[in-house]
């Protein structure tokens, strides 16, 4: 199995325009962060995990072209912005992306070109298959959706998928939810930044999920440039937590 951290950063993406900051000012590459998204590829097959603005170039700069199917976190731009950018993904069939209702119709409602039919060549070609709150086939592989909450009223799908895990913008984990998560090799989390946020994890509540959940390894994302610099808050982080970078990949 092979993880790929196509972007690690939050809605903004880090630089943040006209920040003067010392992260957003950083020479470490890895303090640049495009918007989140993580590519995973096992026995031959290869899912995306949310499909940002960011998603043409993270897939150009990583050589990645070909994809067997995309699955979605939630309705928010930064992590659909880019599906209109699967028009190279889709020129021979219909790339299969699986959403829960909300997010379908969401889609559907900002992208009418892509369904109406005729179906005219050159829009994307997409497939959306709604899901609900149990395993189902993503590119013939089984995806076990895993239910966060994003705020109180906001609940998101996080993925399992073997001995990996992506939960991203997650407030908290409901507890019924937590015995999806045990035996991880990999626990990919959201944690953005040191402060408490109303809607996201900050790093305090990050790592008291993976140490609860206790992963073989635990890699941060959704990283807002408020964190501090990688290699200042890598330091500080216990052993088996790490932050993820842009460009990061992971083979076990």
């Amino acid at each position: 199995m092979k993880v790929t951290f196509l972007g690690t950063g939050t809605s903004t993406g880090v630089p943040e325009i006209g920040c003067p900051c010392a992260v957003c000012n950083s020479t470490d590459p890895r303090d640049r962060r495009l918007r989140t998204s993580v590519c995973l590829e096992t026995e031959g097959r290869r899912l995306l995990f949310d499909c940002g603005p960011d998603f043409r170039w993270q897939m150009i700069r990583r050589h990645l072209y070909s994809l067997d199917a995309v699955c979605l976190s939630h309705e928010h731009y930064d992590h659909v912005g880019g599906l209109d950018d699967l028009r190279p993904f889709c020129k021979d069939k219909p790339i299969d992306v699986f959403a829960e209702a909300n997010v379908v119709e969401a889609i559907r409602t900002r992208m009418p070109y892509a369904f109406r039919e005729p179906h005219f060549k050159g829009v994307p070609d997409i497939a959306l298959h709604v899901i609900e709150n149990r395993p189902f086939l993503a590119g013939g592989l089984e995806v076990t959706p895993v239910r966060v909450q994003h705020s109180t009223r906001l609940p998101i799908f996080g993925y399992r998928v073997g001995g990996m895990a992506y939960l991203t913008d997650v407030k908290w984990i409901p507890e019924e939810e937590m015995s999806k998560l045990q035996g991880l090799d990999l626990l990919i989390l959201d944690a953005l930044r040191k402060k408490e946020h109303p809607t996201h994890e900050n790093l305090e509540q990050a790592l008291a999920y993976a140490a609860a959940l206790q992963p073989r390894e635990t890699y941060l994302l959704h990283i807002s440039h408020q964190m501090g610099l990688h290699a200042e808050v890598e330091r500080e982080l216990p052993p088996h937590v790490h932050l993820a970078y842009d460009g990061l990949s992971l083979e076990w």
